[in-house]
Parts: structure tokens; C-alpha cells; sequence
């Protein structure tokens, strides 16, 4: 067989490796965002609602001090590790680390020592212990950044996979442990909360454990052979096979290149910071922008609520009440963040290869596929906001603004697919700006909406916020690549499919109940939800996808166009009479 027919392994190293990031990406997420789920549960939603006032804060703090670096790192010791300097690359990574380090030192003594002033700027003064305990955390996940960025520059994604999982685990088992310790020692709400941020302490230093275990266990990768791109390749055949001899050509070219690059003294090391420096910092830029988005509910929502007369622990009741069903609607948002991985490079690709008409069609297709999935969470939740709240979060309580948060759903995940498309079409900066109008939006109607409607009216201001942003990137898509959703097939024909759907669930709804009350009246109101919950999510789910098959929201072509389950499926269809 021809060898060069033969997928180099180095690609399938790297495609490995980029799918265990993902899946790590994915469980690392999903930990992050169920554990709410057990701290109000265990400590209650005035806990929960400091929790949920000082985490965006700390992660707005930590994308300063990281400030892009460590996707610098990842570039820079890639280049010189294909040039075969890995001592340069090693110096590379030191560099960083040195400045992470200071960064992350300076970024520690500001929120620590500046606690007691950030905390009266919120409005709530038990925040403070709370920001005090998960600032430690700077002194530690910058560091560990930066070797995560020189193992990806290498192109070594299983220690990044680790470290994430771990630090995830470790955090989680942390915040628990400390929640039982402190609650049964009869503890306030500041310091159960405070123990609950440290997880995010224990959680950095695992993580940080981890990647200097694979830093001291690391393999240098191989130097490329002066004179060969590829020293274990066989000899180029034939003198008559012009392709191979092109290729050898290049090869021996790129040998040579990178045998004068060994050669080339160490670039000073402030140029080499000031380069870092100039790449990473429009980076960190575009990352604030999302922390913005949640922390205007930090500094805005206890203020008005306390305006609006309740005292300081009664805001931060309110606080948590309202932060019931964002961990619901982030969940949603992760298979959008799923989709949208693979989509940058294949938009770019597309770009590169001046396909405008296959850019346009994958990206009407990410587009309605993510709005169909986002549509169908948003009524979904809005409808069992009830069940689900009493599931999770053992009461009824804030159900309304759960319902009213979750329409957030459908459009977070558009504006992360659309996102992601001008991404990679080289638009970076329109999303960002885009979402910097949300946040100011979303200022704008706190102040004119909670005086009226509480938190409520921070969860409409959330809805137009998130929607103007996503509308916004897609006005912009019509415009310059002519991405094209019709009324009929985007709107009319799916919200078809959602009324049979609430229908549907609405119809459970009320049997079960009826069914629970004759079968089983000394049920607890927990179970008993949680039954009604689980059985109309089920249903919901499998009602929408067939209305939107019967409804012709998604087309029989569509459908065939699906690998491996279009055509399996479609028999199916026909003999249920969905299809003729």
C-alpha cells in the first residue's frame, strides 16, 4: 500500500487528543454546573445566593490575571517545538508562568484585601468572607494555566483532560465536605458560604498537582532531522514520480529550516513578553465579556432588591431564588458549546477554500438545529418550572422567574452557534460587541424592570439581553454571507411543534397529579414532583422531535441527510403514518 496514502499518526494523535479535551470540556462542565444543585439543597438559597454573587466575580478576577497567556503559550511553544527548540519552548513556558505568577499575586492581593470594598459596592456585606476565601485561588490557576497552554503547544491533550476532570472532582468533594462540616457546627450563612467558594481553592491546587506531575514526567517531543521533515518516512520511489519528489523536495526544505532555527539565539526575553502580551490581551478582552453579562446581576440585583425593601439577607434569599434555573439553562447551553467546537474550524476551512455557498449552508443548519433544540428547552422548562423546582431545589419557590429565565435558552445557544460561525469567518470582535450592547441592556432594564417585578424582572431583562445579542450576530450573518431562515421554517412551523408539545405535557401534568392524589396521597410533595417531573420531560421529549417531523419543521431530506439514522428511521415513520 502507498504510505502516503496512510493517515500520518501525528493527525490522528492530534485528533485523539482535541476529542478527549472535548469529551474532559464536557464532564468538567457538567460537574461545574450540577454541583449548585446539592449546595442549595444542603445550605439553602441565602448560601446559594452569595455563592452565586461571588462566583462571576472570581472568574471575571481570573480571566484578567490569566489574561489570554496561556493561549499564547499553546501558539508560541507550537512554533518552536516545530522549529525543534524545545529548550526555547521550555523558556517560553517559564516566561509565562513568571508573569501569570505576578499577575495572579497582584489580582490575590486586590480581592483579598480589597473584600470589605467590593462587598459594599454589591450591597451585601456577607459576600465578603466568601471573596476573601476564593481568592486564594489566583495564587494557583494561573500557573497551572500556563502548563496546560505548553502541554497543548506540544500537542499533548490528555494532561489538560486530567487536570480538568480532577480539579472538578476535587472541587466539588471539597465544597461538600466543608458544607457538612460548617453546617453542623451551627456556622453563618458568610462563612458556609465561604467554605463552599474554597472548593474552588482545592479544586485549582488538584489541578495544578496534576500538570506538574506530567511536567516532571513529560517526554520531549522528537527534533525534526536536518536535511528531512520526516526521518522515519521511507525513500522517495521512483526518480520518474514527480509528486514524491515535490514532496521529498519540501520535506528536505522544512529539515533545513528548522536545522537554521535550532541555530537562532533566544529572542530577548521583554520582546518576547511584549509579543505575548500583544496576542493574549485582545483575548482576554473578547473572554471578559461573558463574566460581565452575570456579573451586572452581582452588583446590581441585591441593591435594587434592597431597595425595593428587603433587608441584606433577605436579598440574597431572592438572589438564589433567582439563580434556581440557571444551572438548567446552562445545561442546554453546553450542546450548543458542543456544536460550536466543531464548527469554527469548519467554517474556516470553508472560508480558506472559497466555499461561500457550503459556509452559508452548514451555517443554517447549526443555526435552526441549535434554535430547534434552545425552543424546545425554553418551553419545556417555562411549563414544568414547577416540578422541577420542587425537584431540584425542594420548594416552589422562584418558579416564576425560573420560567420566565428559561427562554433564555434558546436564545444563549444561538448567540453561541453564531458566535462561533464569525469566529470562524475571522469576525471576532462583532460577537464581542454585540454582547457588550447585551450588557448594557441588560443594566438598563435591572434598573427599570426589578422596582416593577423583582426578580422576575431581572430574568425579562436576561431574555432581551441574550436575545438582542444572538438577533444581532444573525442580522450580521444575512448581511454579509446571506444565511437565509424563513418565517415558516424557523418560527411558525416550530412553534407548532412546541404547542403539541406543552400540550402534551400539560395533559400529563394534570392526570398524574390527579392519578398521584387517588394512588398515592401520602406521597412527599419532593417525590411526588419528582415523578411528574421526570415523566412529562420524558414525554415532551419525545413529542417534539415527531410534531416537528409532522409539521415539516425539519424535512424529510434533512432528516436522510443524517448519517447512519436518516434512513433507518424513515420506514419507521412511514408505517406510523408520519410520513407517506
Amino acid at each position: 500500500m502507498d504510505d502516503s496514502r496512510k493517515p500520518s499518526s501525528s493527525g490522528h494523535s492530534l485528533l485523539k487528543g482535541a476529542a478527549v479535551l472535548g469529551i474532559a470540556a464536557v464532564i468538567s462542565k457538567l460537574l461545574g454546573t450540577l454541583q449548585k444543585i446539592p449546595l442549595q439543597n444542603m445550605a439553602g438559597d441565602g448560601v446559594f445566593g452569595i455563592y452565586n454573587a461571588v462566583y462571576p466575580l472570581y472568574i471575571l478576577i481570573l480571566t484578567i490575571a490569566t489574561a489570554g497567556i496561556p493561549i499564547a503559550v499553546s501558539k508560541f511553544v507550537s512554533e518552536q517545538t516545530v522549529m525543534g527548540r524545545p529548550a526555547e519552548a521550555r523558556r517560553i513556558l517559564k516566561l509565562a508562568s513568571g508573569v501569570l505568577t505576578l499577575t495572579g499575586l497582584l489580582c490575590f492581593i486586590a480581592l483579598y484585601a480589597g473584600a470589605g470594598v467590593i462587598a459594599g459596592w454589591m450591597g451585601v456585606g456577607q459576600t465578603e468572607k466568601a471573596i476573601r476565601s476564593v481568592s486564594f485561588a489566583l495564587l494557583l490557576v494561573p500557573v497551572m494555566a500556563a502548563l496546560r497552554g505548553y502541554f497543548q503547544g506540544i500537542q499533548n491533550m490528555i494532561p489538560t483532560a486530567v487536570s480538568q476532570v480532577v480539579e472538578q472532582l476535587v472541587r466539588v468533594a471539597t465544597m461538600i465536605g466543608l458544607l457538612l462540616y460548617f453546617i453542623a457546627l451551627g456556622m453563618s450563612e458568610e462563612w458556609i458560604a465561604a467554605g463552599a467558594t474554597f472548593g474552588s481553592v482545592a479544586g485549582a491546587g488538584a489541578g495544578l498537582v496534576v500538570m506538574l506531575l506530567y511536567w516532571w514526567k513529560r517526554k520531549e517531543p522528537a527534533l525534526p532531522a536536518a536535511g528531512s521533515g520526516n526521518p522515519s518516512s521511507p525513500e522517495p520511489a521512483a526518480a520518474g514520480d514527480t509528486v514524491r519528489s515535490a514532496v521529498a523536495g519540501r520535506m528536505d526544505d522544512a529539515g533545513g529550516q528548522a536545522a537554521r532555527a535550532r541555530e537562532m539565539p533566544p529572542e530577548p526575553a521583554l520582546s518576547l513578553i511584549r509579543r505575548f502580551l500583544r496576542y493574549a490581551l485582545p483575548i482576554c478582552l473578547g473572554s471578559l465579556v461573558v463574566p460581565l453579562l452575570t456579573l451586572v446581576d452581582t452588583f446590581t440585583m441585591p441593591r435594587l432588591l434592597i431597595y425595593g425593601g428587603l433587608d441584606e439577607a433577605g436579598s440574597m434569599y431572592a438572589f438564589g431564588l433567582y439563580n434556581h434555573g440557571l444551572p438548567l439553562v446552562q445545561l442546554v447551553s453546553m450542546i450548543a458549546t458542543s456544536m460550536s467546537t466543531a464548527l469554527i474550524p469548519a467554517i474556516a476551512a470553508a472560508k480558506i477554500r472559497n466555499e461561500p455557498e457550503i459556509i452559508r449552508v452548514r451555517s443554517e443548519l447549526a443555526i435552526r438545529f441549535t434554535w430547534l433544540v434552545g425552543l424546545a428547552a425554553s418551553f419545556g422548562l417555562a411549563v414544568t418550572a414547577v416540578p422541577l423546582n420542587i425537584m431540584f431545589f425542594k420548594s416552589a419557590e422562584g418558579w416564576e422567574a425560573m420560567s420566565l429565565l428559561a427562554f433564555t435558552a434558546a436564545f444563549s445557544t444561538v448567540n453561541i452557534v453564531t458566535s462561533s460561525i464569525l469566529q470562524g469567518l475571522g469576525a471576532v470582535k462583532v460577537p464581542v460587541i454585540h454582547l457588550l450592547i447585551g450588557v448594557v441592556l441588560k443594566i438598563g432594564f435591572n434598573l427599570l424592570l426589578m422596582p416593577l417585578w423583582g426578580i422576575q424582572g431581572a430574568a425579562v431583562a436576561a431574555v432581551i439581553a441574550y436575545g438582542t445579542a444572538s438577533g444581532l450576530n444573525y442580522r450580521y450573518l444575512r448581511k454579509n454571507i446571506g444565511v437565509r431562515i424563513t418565517f415558516r421554517s424557523g418560527l411558525f412551523k416550530p412553534l407548532l411543534a412546541v404547542v403539541c408539545m406543552c400540550a402534551g405535557i400539560l395533559v400529563l401534568y394534570l392526570g398524574l397529579e390527579l392519578a398521584l392524589d387517588y394512588l398515592a396521597p401520602g406521597l412527599s410533595s419532593r417525590i411526588r414532583y419528582s415523578i411528574i417531573g421526570l415523566a412529562t420531560v420524558a414525554v415532551g421529549g419525545l413529542i417534539y422531535p415527531l410534531a416537528l417531523l409532522r409539521t415539516g419543521a425539519v424535512s424529510r431530506s434533512e432528516l436522510a441527510a443524517v448519517p447512519s439514522f436518516g434512513k433507518k428511521i424513515e420506514p419507521w415513520l412511514v408505517r406510523i403514518g408520519l410520513w407517506k
